[in-house]
């Protein structure tokens, strides 16, 4: 296995992506991880912040050399299925346990350097009531003890070394069986409709009033 060398561990960071964007622009080599026991301005999709209490989520950023194309489904199917058998993944990463999103994604990066920031937010042993209210009604846990965080990025580094150099239909298989939102209504900003599922390019299928449309970067939300 490739992934997690070399890895840099801070106790608080700013932000585990922060760090690994500034290790990736001075070359650091794929695989490079970055971890940290808290975040004080970690980031999320759509400009959004990830919190979680310290010591009690996995945090971590990994820098991928030549990333695929799907590398944000790729990422949210192997969060997934270290979940376990019932997480779903809601277009394009958000892992979802029973309903509640128990993990963040977010990949950022610089194409035309060949090069992507693959950052992770899972909540291993978060607990909940230690949530601000407006996040512990919709976030979720694996309520797995602290001392699983680590056990828990050593399997999740395994299943994304695994995908990474999976053909992409097996992938878009992988996906599929965990959709959370294929035959669900859906809507996002300038529309609505009802998700159908994902084509060979990893974009989300909806049919609307209008017919049949793809939609490659959206925030899309359930009803």
């Amino acid at each position: 296995m490739s992934l997690g060398v070399p890895r840099v561990h801070r106790r608080l960071v700013d932000s585990t992506n922060a760090w690994a964007r500034r290790l990736a622009e001075r070359g650091a080599p794929h695989g490079t991880l970055v971890t940290a026991g808290e975040q004080s301005a970690g980031r999320g999709r759509q400009g959004r912040t990830w919190s979680a209490p310290g010591g009690q989520a996995l945090l971590c950023s990994l820098i991928v050399r030549e990333p695929p194309r799907l590398l944000p489904l790729l990422a949210g199917l192997a969060v997934a299925e270290e979940a376990g058998p019932e997480a779903r993944v809601k277009w394009p990463n958000d892992v979802l346990l029973d309903g509640r999103k128990v993990a963040g994604i977010l990949v950022e990066g610089r194409p035309q350097e060949g090069w992507a920031v693959l950052g992770i937010g899972l909540n291993v042993a978060v607990n909940l009531a230690e949530l601000p209210a407006e996040l512990a009604e919709r976030a979720g846990s694996l309520q797995r003890a602290p001392g699983e965080i680590e056990p828990t990025l050593d399997r999740l580094l395994r299943r994304l070394d695994g995908w990474l150099t999976a053909p992409p239909d097996a992938l878009l298989a992988g996906f599929r069986r965990r959709d959370a939102l294929a035959g669900r209504n859906v809507h996002w900003r300038g529309g609505a409709g009802r998700a159908t599922g994902i084509d060979e390019e990893g974009r989300l299928i909806v049919l609307t009033e209008a017919g049949r449309i793809p939609l490659e970067a959206a925030e899309v939300h359930l009803g």
